[in-house]
């Protein structure tokens, strides 16, 4: 389902990091982000809400852009 903030994630399971792209154009990285939370978050039917939920606050991140 398309997110209506959320443009896109990546993540790689090598380093537990999540990026998500906004439709804003800004990029974050979320660090040491189990592969289930990845999964359940591409399932979710709100990925923006999911992220609020889930993974800010609760994983180290930074700005890429």
């Amino acid at each position: 389902m398309p997110s209506s903030v959320i443009a896109g994630m990546n993540y790689s399971a090598v380093t537990s990091t999540l990026q998500v792209i906004f439709l804003s154009g800004r990029v974050y990285e979320y660090k040491n982000v189990p592969e289930q939370v990845y999964l359940d978050m591409k399932r979710s039917g709100s990925k923006g809400s999911y992220l609020n939920q889930h993974i800010k606050g609760s994983y180290p991140f930074r700005k890429i852009r």
